[in-house]
């Protein structure tokens, strides 16, 4: 069973920086995909970055980056999502996700993962 759980968020001052981390089990961590998403209150939910580990290729949609970079680590079963320069507009509930085996990559503006993980909130306030 594939499980997923988001941490790492917190309290943050505009201009911080926070790292996510997911910690991911139930498959094989050398051929995954992973996305992150978040949601704020009364808006929609949107994909902020994915990684394929097949080929390292990283996504992100063009509003965040060169702000927000995903990585892993294989050897703990953990991506991160390293957020710098937080502004208040990124204050939401962030979750990971994954897709089942041969469906699409998880990428900000494509379709929606099938496994999700608990939402960890990130809130950007002076």
């Amino acid at each position: 069973e594939v499980q997923l759980q988001a941490s790492g968020g917190g309290l943050v001052q505009p201009g911080g920086s926070l790292r996510l981390s997911c910690a991911a089990s139930g498959f094989t961590f050398d051929d995954y995909a992973i996305g992150w998403f978040r949601q704020a209150p009364g808006k929609e939910r949107e994909g902020v970055a994915c990684l394929s580990s097949s080929d390292g290729t990283t996504y992100y949609p063009d509003s965040l980056k060169g702000r927000f970079t995903i990585s892993s680590d294989n050897a703990k079963n953990t991506v991160y999502l390293q957020m710098n320069s937080l502004k208040p507009e990124d204050t939401a509930v962030y979750y990971c996700a994954a897709p089942q085996a041969d469906d699409p990559l998880p990428r900000p503006g494509g379709p929606t993962p099938h496994y999700w993980g608990q939402g960890t909130q990130v809130t950007v306030s002076s």
